[in-house]
């Protein structure tokens, strides 16, 4: 008995079909399968390159650490022979004051020179106008030989170093009349 219906399914067309979804499947399994496998490489990469970053960030640490504690290095090295200078210079008990006078200057020249050639600079402001920046007015006096406002004494010399003041010079200043 044959079915004339034509709204009956067709067993050859529903066999092409089955196959063709199976196809079909097959298709997006594997797409999956490239899919699952470029994530896993993807999270693979990301943990590579976090954990490089957290090498770097470490070895950077560490670099800074280093630098820190060795950072005055050169310098103490250029100062110690200005400590050689002053500790040869106490040994000598029999220096008279003009010898030992003699030595304590040889030793802040060299002081000076180290220093200088690290960025220090001294501000000795006799004689020129007070500059708040630069100085500290600790006291003021009266004159009639200098302009109000210019530094008459230097109690304390101050110091910049490499453009930036690390300690003002402490200063008399000829006040207003």
């Amino acid at each position: 008995m044959q079915n004339n219906d034509p709204h009956a399914p067709d067993p050859a067309q529903d066999g092409a079909a089955d196959s063709a979804i199976q196809a079909e499947l097959d298709a997006l399994g594997v797409q999956l399968a490239t899919m699952e496998a470029e994530l896993a490489q993807a999270r693979e990469t990301v943990l590579r390159e976090k954990a490089e970053i957290e090498n770097q960030r470490r070895r950077m640490q560490r670099d800074v650490d280093q630098a820190r504690r060795f950072a005055n290095e050169k310098l103490l090295a250029e100062l110690l022979p200005v400590y050689d200078g002053i500790a040869l210079g106490l040994t000598n008990e029999a220096a008279d004051a003009k010898t030992l006078r003699e030595g304590l200057q040889m030793s802040l020249d060299q002081l000076k020179k180290v220093t200088e050639a690290n960025g220090l600079t001294m501000v000795d402001p006799l004689h020129q106008p007070f500059n708040p920046e630069h100085h500290q007015a600790i006291s003021s006096v009266e004159s009639n030989e200098h302009a109000p406002n210019t530094v008459v004494a230097v109690v304390q010399k101050g110091f910049v170093l490499n453009d930036r003041l690390l300690r003002p010079a402490l200063v008399a200043v000829v006040r207003d009349h």
